[in-house]
């Protein structure tokens, strides 16, 4: 399995601290209640170190994130903001620096498991494998 283990499909299925989260990160409230308990499907296609990472959104709404591991990106946050990153490879997880929080993200027992941390608040999404 090795770097192909992000590859697949993934339902949300729980999380942990989102208000917290988004009053942190200033997510309008319209936002807030769109992406609270979001069926969010995150499609991963992984070719060695280039990542291409889709979230579909329940209405049809997609936003796509294409990488390669150490090297700088254009990449879009959960308000819809562009911005660039370096994402790097840290013991299995991916770690994104986003403007306002740090994310991270890695396969636990078969779930993707992504936590988002900003001003001490853990925002934690666990996502089962669908496909």
């Amino acid at each position: 399995q090795g770097n192909m283990a992000f590859a697949g499909k993934y339902e949300f299925e729980s999380d942990e601290n989102y208000d917290d989260f988004v009053k942190k990160i200033g997510l309008p409230s319209d936002k807030v209640e769109m992406g609270r308990n979001c069926k969010i499907v995150t499609e991963v296609v992984q070719n060695g170190n280039d990542f291409t990472w889709t979230q579909h959104f329940p209405g049809g709404r997609t936003t796509t994130n294409s990488f390669s591991i150490g090297k700088e990106a254009d990449m879009e946050t959960m308000g819809g903001k562009k911005f660039k990153a370096t994402v790097k490879m840290e013991g299995g997880k991916i770690v994104a620096e986003f403007p306002n929080y740090h994310h991270t993200a890695e396969i636990v027992g078969g779930k993707l498991v992504e936590i988002s941390t900003a001003s001490g608040v853990a925002y934690k999404r666990t996502s089962k494998k669908i496909a």
